[in-house]
């Protein structure tokens, strides 16, 4: 995506090394000024800010952002940057021209994986093989089809040392327009109520549907946490250290790009 977008700025007739050289260095970054503090004042502000917009948003985070003069934020699954005064905010994503990097995907990483780490393992749905090598969180729904697939590669991704451990993100939301629960949500607690909950999992992803269960569960929460991290549709694979690796991939292509992230 941030070599689509220098290429556009390219055609579009600035001036950038990108443009003249595919593989050349990175400019090396200006000192930037100081970044606002995030002081008790500037998050009432912030807040108030965002609160103009609606009162149902929820701001989850708030830092100094890489540029001057604006704080980043994390509002109910969407980073939006907010200007030092209160007075002007955009949202989309912050490449740094220096280092052509996207310093919007630190931030978000940083939050998903102090997120994630709040899960008790209790409450996740765990397949690993005995010594995993990596770890990757995955938001899913048990009825959609590449979810399906995924899970289908199991054995592949246990092979090559990684350990998947679920999450439930009923894509039909936890209830219906008529406020009912959603059928994969009902689904979805009765996989996660099981006796034993890998079993039924695995068979409510071959289409049969589960024996229908109630108890305490963690679908709602979990649902919540997805639409907190900007979950919009499953699957949704998270790296340990809280970066988007992708959505439907193979063994192979998960492996490689665990490797990549070091």
């Amino acid at each position: 995506m941030l070599k689509r977008l220098l290429l556009a700025l390219c055609v579009g007739g600035f001036s950038l090394s990108a443009c003249s050289a595919e593989n050349a260095a990175p400019a090396p970054a200006a000192p930037a000024a100081a970044a606002p503090t995030v002081t008790p004042a500037a998050e009432q502000m912030v807040r108030q800010a965002i609160g103009k917009l609606s009162s149902k948003v929820t701001v989850d985070s708030i830092e100094p952002a890489p540029m001057p003069g604006f704080y980043q934020v994390i509002a109910s699954g969407r980073m939006v940057y907010v200007s030092a005064d209160g007075r002007y905010m955009f949202d989309g994503n912050l490449v740094d021209l220096g280092q052509r990097t996207n310093a919007s995907d630190a931030a978000w990483a940083r939050f998903r994986q102090a997120e994630l780490a709040k899960v008790p393992a209790s409450e996740r749905i765990v397949f690993a093989p005995p010594h995993p090598k990596y770890t990757v969180t995955v938001f899913t729904d048990v009825n959609c089809g590449f979810c399906r697939a995924l899970h289908e590669q199991m054995a592949g991704f246990n092979k090559a040392g990684i350990a998947v451990e679920y999450l439930a993100w009923p894509r039909e939301g936890v209830t219906s327009t008529s406020g009912k629960p959603t059928p994969t949500y009902t689904e979805m607690v009765s996989v996660w109520c099981a006796a034993d909950r890998n079993a039924a999992f695995t068979a409510a992803k071959e289409g049969v549907k589960p024996k229908a269960a109630s108890c305490v569960n963690p679908v709602k929460d979990e649902f919540n946490l997805g639409v907190k991290l900007g979950v919009d549709g499953t699957p949704t694979i998270y790296g340990p250290d809280g970066r988007v690796l992708g959505g439907y991939v193979t063994p192979e292509q998960l492996l490689q790009a665990l490797q990549t992230a070091g």
